[in-house]
């Protein structure tokens, strides 16, 4: 057809016969004349697309911040990072984990090879340095990240202590000379640890006081520990929390934030508050124990817990001693939660977060409490500070329970609203859409995804780290079009997107 002459097809044939084709066909379709064009970007032409191709429920909407549902085809189509363009072979065992400094600039990766892997994240991903752990006696390094100012790293690890007893260390990396600052002990290995501020760190200590009851203290550390003066304080205690049932507290990290934005998914502090919350001296053992009142022997355990169950079996058949320790077990844990404090004049209010339990020894509760501005500095007491004679414990602001197995955790920065990446076992990373909640694209690796991490500040960049010992870098089709176009003016989506098929 001539691009002058008469259409010879009404423009509701043409829609017709375009709902019948997929989307690559109608945008080849569409460069044929001006009136294929014009059908070829019809809106409802595009929702019919859309729904049919990425194969979302009728019943989700568009996504509010879209414009159109051309558009949103192309941004899910066009700017998900699903092209491999680098494959970094420099660890020699298993990959476990990622993390990007805060710039985007840099990321550095922990490995089964026991070292720190700090990368220059250029158009060419190239490697800046590597720190060997083994030296210090370490098994592994699990877990990394940047502090706010991307002058430091803290990375994780396992740590082979005497009689090949593991527990876990925390070591500080300048970033400027590469030179190792300080080692701090953290206990259990999969605290991981965190920044609370640019120069100061949570590290955790865990300390039996029974069978199944310990408890956890979070300590907060001086990334520089070569101070002048011996009476600067390097370490500071901040909480000391109850654990239960051989529960312990894991994968601590901190929130930056003025106020909780989703309050209904917290628990019920006003219906707690009214519970009883006994702590009782239930007994341990005296490695690692800190300088607290002594506590009774192990065997004066069930003693005290039929104490606190006298008021509740009243005439009852006495409970065996698992279901006795379960049911107090719950008791304890709700009187954990206490009511929120009040709100202070610090604007960016900061909440520690952590996986923890009651009732198992895997954890299925998600525990937070506030850090209050004068808790964020190692000035001050070293122990016992901010708790009466009668509180024990530290009490947790808030816990909500998963009904499940949490297994990691994760804070999102703002510009990832849209897109989540996972990894799993069957060697692949995923890409999934918040709002349609569909998978976007698979990511293959030759073994099990351990890690996966968007670029804070270019969304369209992914790396994904594996059992396989290789980091890949991901990145969108439009990013790789610009980059390959050998003209100054990319080709737009609609042509490429009809010479490429997913």
């Amino acid at each position: 057809m001539d691009e002058g002459s008469t259409s010879l097809l009404p423009d509701s044939l043409v829609y017709q016969i375009f709902l019948s084709l997929g989307p690559a066909d109608v945008l080849a379709a569409g460069l044929v004349c001006r009136q294929w064009q014009a059908v070829s970007r019809d809106e409802f032409l595009w929702k019919e697309q859309f729904y049919r191709y990425y194969q979302v429920a009728r019943d989700v909407p568009r996504h509010p911040a879209a414009t159109s549902w051309y558009e949103e085809f192309q941004r899910l189509y066009d700017m998900v990072p699903c092209v491999e363009v680098q494959t970094l072979k420099e660890h020699t065992d298993q990959v476990l984990h990622l993390s990007f400094s805060h710039s985007g600039y840099q990321f550095a990766s922990c490995s089964k090879d026991c070292t720190v892997k700090i990368w220059n994240n250029d158009l060419t991903i190239s490697l800046l340095h590597s720190a060997d752990m083994r030296p210090y006696n370490w098994s592994y390094t699990q877990f990394s990240q940047f502090n706010q100012d991307d002058s430091l790293l803290l990375a994780s690890g396992v740590f082979l202590g005497p009689h090949n007893s593991s527990s876990g260390e925390i070591a500080v990396i300048s970033l400027d000379s590469f030179a190792l600052l300080s080692r701090v002990r953290n206990k259990p290995y999969d605290v991981f640890g965190c920044w609370l501020t640019e120069t100061s760190l949570i590290s955790g200590n865990l300390h039996r006081i029974g069978d199944i009851t310990s408890c956890s203290v979070l300590w907060l550390n001086n990334a520089f520990q070569d101070v002048e003066s011996e009476n600067v304080n390097v370490v500071k205690r901040l909480f000391k929390i109850q654990n239960l049932n051989a529960s312990t507290i894991r994968t601590v990290m901190v929130a930056d934030c003025s106020r909780f934005d989703s309050p209904d998914l917290l628990l019920d502090a006003g219906d707690q508050a009214t519970l009883p919350c006994r702590v009782f001296d239930l007994g341990g053992d005296s490695e690692d124990e800190e300088a607290e009142p002594s506590l009774h022997a192990p065997g004066r355990v069930k003693e005290g817990l039929r104490h606190m169950m006298d008021g509740i079996l009243d005439g009852h058949a006495q409970l065996s001693d698992c279901a006795l320790e379960t049911r107090v077990a719950e008791l304890l844990a709700q009187g954990r939660t206490k009511p929120p404090e009040p709100n202070t004049a610090d604007a960016r209010n900061k909440y520690l977060i952590f996986t923890t339990g009651c009732l198992t020894y895997s954890p299925h509760q998600i525990g937070i409490k506030q850090i209050l501005p004068h808790q964020m500095t190692t000035a001050g007491p070293v122990l016992g500070e901010g708790r009466g004679s009668d509180a024990f414990f530290d009490a947790l602001d808030h816990v909500i329970d998963v009904h499940g197995h949490i297994i990691g955790m994760g804070l999102s920065p703002d510009n990832s609203r849209d897109f989540v990446a996972s990894g799993a076992e069957d060697r692949h990373g995923y890409i999934w859409d918040r709002h349609y909640n569909i998978c976007l694209a698979k990511l293959r690796h030759e073994d099990v995804v351990n890690s996966v991490v968007f670029s804070p500040q270019e969304q369209e960049l992914l790396l994904t780290a594996s059992d396989d010992a290789t980091i890949k870098a991901w990145r969108s089709p439009r990013t790789v079009r610009v980059l390959q176009a050998p003209r100054p003016r990319p080709r737009p989506f609609f042509s490429w997107f009809a010479s490429h098929r997913r």
